[in-house]
């Protein structure tokens, strides 16, 4: 019996697997986690749902791990509020806020432990920090990324570009015209995360899917890519 297009989940275990179902002419089924960790299933023309079901369970542990591990690359910093006191992240490091509301030009600066904010108006304090973590991250990200663009030389590819901009979901993404996208919040990452997130990035410009040949080559160029993945989830967490 076969079982219409469109969104459909199946229970494993204590998971839900929620897909979205599409049938083309094809011999093989097919699965895709997206970064998203949404999941779409391409099935062939007319094929049983018991067949769909039935290899959908046989690979929900690597749905699951996929998803599991697209999350890692999500930001989750708590939510600021800029006020001071309040702590905040520069390279691994903690800063706590200082906030001073005075005439003059406003400006940003690290000071013996602390992230210095003087402005006109204190309303103006988010924009402001936000404004000075994207200039660190514009100074800091091409200087590390460079020795690991240079590393890739040898295996005959480089980035088209590199962009460094506010993202809601991923670390870095690696487009299929091999533009290399950095999310400014990984600025407050140590310089080690940051490395791995580059890597990482670079390593799809070869494979762009999470294949063995991916991992391999990830673990050839950092061994212990998984100790900096482990701590830019704690540190950002």
């Amino acid at each position: 019996m076969s079982i219409e297009q469109g969104e459909h989940c199946i229970a494993f275990g204590s998971e839900t697997i929620a897909f979205s179902l599409t049938y083309q002419e094809r011999k093989t089924l097919g699965i895709t986690v997206h970064p998203d960790r949404s999941v779409s299933v391409k099935a062939p023309t007319g094929a049983e749902w018991e067949k769909i079901e039935s290899k959908i369970r046989k690979r929900a542990p690597w749905i699951l791990k996929q998803q599991s591990y697209f999350l890692s690359f999500e930001p989750r910093t708590p939510p600021r509020r800029y006020v001071s006191g309040e702590s905040h992240l520069y390279l691994g490091r903690q800063y706590r806020l200082k906030v001073y509301e005075r005439p003059g030009e406003a400006s940003v600066k690290l000071k013996r432990g602390f992230l210095e904010v003087f402005t006109p108006d204190k309303n103006d304090t988010e924009r402001l920090v936000k404004a000075w973590y994207k200039k660190r991250a514009e100074i800091q990200f091409p200087a590390i990324a460079e020795k690991w663009v240079q590393r890739f030389e040898k295996y005959k590819v480089s980035p088209t570009s590199t962009v460094i901009k506010w993202m809601d979901k991923r670390w870095g993404s690696c487009t299929p015209a091999g533009k290399i996208i950095l999310n400014v919040e990984l600025v407050k990452a140590p310089k080690g995360c940051i490395s791995y997130v580059v890597l990482h990035e670079l390593c799809h410009l070869l494979h762009p899917n999470h294949s063995a040949a991916f991992y391999e080559l990830q673990t050839r160029e950092m061994p212990d890519w998984r100790r900096w993945k482990e701590r830019l989830e704690g540190v950002l967490a």
